[in-house]
């Protein structure tokens, strides 16, 4: 099976995931925080799984790096913990951060165009990165307007932040993965990689979310 058919059939998997948490919430068990304070701690351990496999040079050379790393995705933990209270905040940012990824992933495959760091990452173009933004703000948008049947303007720049943060996230993954001379963080998930993989969009869009709460 080739990887992108492995891709869409585990993204329709969780797809469905997410309906049956949806479901979850609605007949009052708060599904939102449990999955996604488990997701992180997989997240977490999938990470420390990979500094426990890297030679003892990798790690002495980037321990600044790693450590930082590790204490943000603790940082990630604390936020979904609260966070996870508002579900239609997650949803929000479910629906921004997927179509951004969806849209960046296949528009950029079908585009082209020049590599925006591709010591980083090689597959990452500036094109894939202007329709993600525009995917995302539009999901964002759609949201509003299906939600509450009104146009907020405020979602379309929560779009546009949401959907860089997001592909920054993916970046800083793929730096970590560089330095620790890997490809995936794990297996888990069939064309996807691992826990931390699939997630990586939720980097910095969570703690900051999170942050404006506060």
């Amino acid at each position: 099976m080739s990887n992108t058919k492995q891709r869409i059939i585990v993204a329709g998997i969780m797809s469905l995931g997410a309906v049956l948490i949806g479901l979850a919430e609605y007949y009052g068990f708060r599904a939102v925080r449990y999955v996604g304070m488990l997701i992180v701690l997989a997240m977490i351990g999938e990470y420390l799984m990979c500094l426990r496999r890297a030679d003892s040079s990798t790690k002495k050379a980037n321990k600044t790096l790693f450590t930082i790393f590790f204490l943000w995705l603790i940082l990630m933990f604390v936020s979904i913990y609260f966070v996870g209270t508002r579900p239609w905040i997650i949803l929000l940012l479910l629906l921004i951060i997927c179509s951004a990824d969806i849209g960046a992933w296949f528009f950029g495959r079908l585009l082209g165009g020049d590599k925006m760091w591709e010591r980083m990452s090689a597959a990452k173009t500036w094109s894939g990165q202007i329709a993600g933004i525009i995917c995302g703000t539009t999901a964002g948008v759609m949201y509003g307007l299906i939600g509450a049947d009104v146009f907020m303007p405020q979602l379309m720049w929560i779009g546009i932040s949401v959907s860089l943060l997001s592909q920054y996230g993916d970046l800083t993954a793929s730096w970590i993965k560089r330095k620790l001379g890997i490809k995936d963080f794990g297996t888990i998930l069939p064309g996807h990689g691992g826990i931390l993989d699939r997630f990586d969009g939720w980097i910095y869009a969570l703690p900051l979310v999170w942050l404006i709460m506060l």
